[in-house]
């Protein structure tokens, strides 16, 4: 197949086009980096292009025989008023240009898989969350709304759409991981707030896999969380993290200390989500990393 990935620059983006090369499909990546030197075969093509304007990128994405859409500005950062615009139209309006640019094609199928994520639920305290739980309340949970419905409109040209929702991604080069290593290691780690709340995570080698699966799977539409199916307290996990790094984690960082320093967003760390990933569970998808503590350790040492 010949499968486009935007936001292919990033760390998700790089692994994925690598297993697919692997696979032997052919790969256009597009992101916003200037040039792109992360991967190199002979059957993957990058291109730059600002995918939140219609350009000349669109007109070559109409022979994609599939779409994975990772692009998304991170959230991890002061929630100013134009970091918000900017997270928005990263998401919405990349989708939306990405949907009017497939063409229906009666002949064969076309996916798309485009991600939102877990902030679509908002803060839900213990409740146990699957797809088919109703949206939350917050900035996320209207972005996510907003999000998801631009990739739906897809399925009116014939596309099968799969919305992968997110959670914590856990990378050994980058993501939420990379930033929280260094305290970690410096014994500076802790829970946040009480540390109650649910933290819904998935190794990154799984969310590959996952993506993957979904591709293949022609029976899978909608809503997928894309999370490991033992989700942790914040409490628990960095005790995980702390165990894999060999050092102690038992300074918290207090709540009021996170929504000073860190404004919203601050709020939004706080917020507890408890996801299941039902439909890939039912579907037979089989997780490398079904618990933390083994994850953790295999990216930490990776």
């Amino acid at each position: 197949m010949k499968i486009w990935i935007t936001g292919g620059s990033g760390f998700v983006g790089t692994q994925l086009s690598e297993r697919l090369l692997n696979e032997r499909h052919t790969v256009v990546a597009v992101g916003s980096r200037p040039e792109f030197d992360g991967v190199r075969h002979e059957n993957f093509r990058y291109i730059s292009a600002d995918t939140t304007r219609e350009g000349e990128w669109q007109e070559e994405l109409r022979g994609a025989d599939a779409v994975v859409n990772l692009t998304g500005r991170s959230i991890f950062r002061y929630w100013t008023d134009a970091a918000k615009k900017a997270i928005y139209a990263s998401r919405v309006a990349t989708t939306q240009n990405i949907v009017a640019a497939l063409e229906a094609d009666p002949g064969r199928e076309k996916i798309l898989v485009s991600t939102s994520a877990v902030g679509y639920y908002g803060d839900r305290g213990d409740d146990v969350l699957t797809e088919a739980s109703p949206r939350g309340e917050g900035f996320l949970a209207d972005v996510s709304k907003d999000w998801e419905a631009a990739a739906l409109e897809a399925a009116h040209k014939g596309v099968r759409v799969v919305i992968a929702r997110l959670g914590i991604v856990l990378g050994s080069d980058g993501g939420a991981l990379k930033q929280m290593l260094l305290p970690f290691r410096l014994g500076l780690g802790g829970p946040l707030g009480d540390g109650r709340h649910w933290f819904p995570w998935i190794h990154e080698d799984d969310l590959i896999s996952a993506i993957l699966f979904v591709l293949n799977e022609k029976g899978i539409t909608g809503p997928v969380n894309m999370t490991a199916p033992n989700p942790v307290q914040n409490r628990t996990f960095v005790k995980a993290l702390g165990r894999a790094v060999r050092r102690p984690a038992i300074i918290p960082v207090p709540g009021c200390v996170l929504r000073t320093i860190m404004g919203e967003f601050g709020e939004v760390l706080l917020s507890s989500q408890r996801v299941l990933p039902v439909k890939l569970l039912d579907a037979g998808f089989q997780f490398a990393y079904p618990d933390v503590y083994p994850a953790l350790k295999h990216l930490v040492r990776r």
